[in-house]
């Protein structure tokens, strides 16, 4: 915790892409050309969204992450520093940025293509950014990033006494030596059909289930269910990274605070269009609740 405001302090080591978001009445099949509605480019990438979405629910957060040195940086690295995300361990690296396509049809539903770019380049952490991590309280992390680069981050948070909660998206096999280092697993329904085997050891399990809020498993096996608020949705992307930003922020308060804290989170975000920029805020997400 920070000794000025009492906020937990979290580490976000992930990515950080530009969003090329494109709507249409309905998303093409193979071969097919439709005609988009709107197009607009915002920052995006699930480290970084996951980072703003933290900050803004009342956290203190640095960011661990990479940028290329394209005509794409500089607005990647302000839409940080202007939600008050710390950027002293973002890297510049040669070549491209991340980049993420995205599609977004009528009823709010996206298809993604994502180009890591300079996030492929995030294979390795120096010294600072370990010494970041072991003072953090939470060392939150996304499979967006080379997974080895992850899986050290984990253990030296484990080594440390820092809270590893790890988002497993895009979902892939999770490696032992991973998962054994992981406090809380943060994924939706498909990714957790996906990797339900690799999560057993996890004590702390939350599932977004999308309209139906979430549901979470303790270490004793106890099952609790979140609703989620009625809202009218615009687009989901990056709903699950306003979610799990907002449960990383409120963990201290408890699962059942938190996991209320991010349903609401994660049904604002889906109000507007675009990801990072539609991350909403505290007072915001405090509103919801209170009328729930």
């Amino acid at each position: 915790m920070t000794a000025e405001t009492g906020a937990p302090v979290i580490v976000v080591l992930g990515s950080i892409n530009m969003d090329l978001v494109t709507t249409t009445a309905r998303r093409p099949v193979p071969g097919e050309t439709v005609v988009g509605m709107e197009f607009v480019m915002v920052p995006g990438g699930k480290g970084a969204n996951q980072a703003i979405a933290a900050q803004r629910a009342g956290a203190a957060v640095r960011f661990l992450g990479a940028v290329g040195d394209d005509v794409c940086a500089t607005e990647l690295r302000r839409a940080l520093t202007d939600s008050a995300v710390a950027v002293d361990r973002l890297r510049t690296v040669t070549g491209p940025s991340g980049v993420a396509t995205i599609i977004v049809d009528r009823a709010g539903e996206n298809s993604i293509i994502v180009v890591g770019g300079a996030n492929a380049r995030m294979t390795e952490l120096d010294g600072d950014d370990l010494a970041a991590i072991a003072a953090a309280d939470i060392l939150l992390c996304q499979l967006e990033l080379p997974i080895d680069t992850v899986t050290a981050a984990a253990g030296h948070a484990r080594a440390n006494r820092t809270t590893v909660v790890l988002n497993p998206s895009p979902a892939r096999r999770l490696p032992a030596d991973l998962s054994a280092n992981v406090d809380v697993a943060v994924l939706n329904s498909g990714e957790y059909d996906q990797l339900r085997p690799d999560l057993t050891l996890v004590p702390h399990v939350v599932v977004t289930r999308g309209a139906a809020g979430a549901t979470y498993r303790g270490p004793d096996g106890t099952l609790r269910s979140q609703p989620s608020p009625e809202v009218t949705v615009r687009d989901t992307t990056g709903a699950g990274d306003a979610f799990t930003g907002a449960l990383a922020a409120t963990w201290h308060r408890g699962p059942e605070w938190a996991l209320r804290w991010a349903c609401a989170a994660g049904a604002l975000a889906t109000t507007k269009l675009g990801a990072s920029t539609a991350i909403p805020t505290a007072a915001e997400i405090a509103a919801a609740v209170a009328a729930e």
